[in-house]
């Protein structure tokens, strides 16, 4: 995985529909100056409506919805580049801790039918008491502890 520069070209993806708001995948079409990293599977991409400063999304190049749709290979290669992600996070903004995650399906909350992992960079004090994480997406049920 490398880094990418702005003047970057990335091959084009297909324009596949986005068969939930029939509207082309914003996954399949990027712009190359918000590519932070990419190999043959993966690219590393800087979200378009960030929760925290430097707020990720990991993407396979090939369009599929779910990572249990991913072949072997590729769940390697989002692994690996969930780690370059990190290193290039780690160097770029010096986060206290991170949040991953994946929606998936439409109960999930999945907005776009192509996967992607999103690596949120946590700072400390950006939230009051961030015990539980992402146990949090459903509030009744967060808090296990006494």
């Amino acid at each position: 995985m490398s880094h990418q520069d702005n003047s970057a070209h990335i091959k084009p993806f297909l324009n596949r529909p986005d068969t939930m708001t029939a509207k082309p995948c914003p996954f399949c079409v990027l712009d190359p100056a918000r590519i932070l990293a990419e190999d043959n599977l993966t690219v590393v991409y800087k979200d378009g409506f960030p929760v925290s400063p430097g707020h990720t999304v990991i993407i396979p190049k090939r369009h599929f919805p779910t990572l249990f749709d991913a072949t072997e290979e590729e769940q390697i290669a989002l692994l690996r580049a969930l780690t370059q992600a990190k290193k290039i996070l780690d160097e770029r903004h010096q986060p206290d801790g991170y949040n991953i995650g994946i929606n998936q399906g439409l109960a999930g909350g999945q907005s776009v039918p192509h996967l992607h992992i999103h690596v949120i960079p946590r700072y400390l004090g950006d939230k009051a008491d961030p015990k539980g994480g992402v146990r949090w997406v459903l509030p009744e049920k967060a808090k296990y502890w006494p």
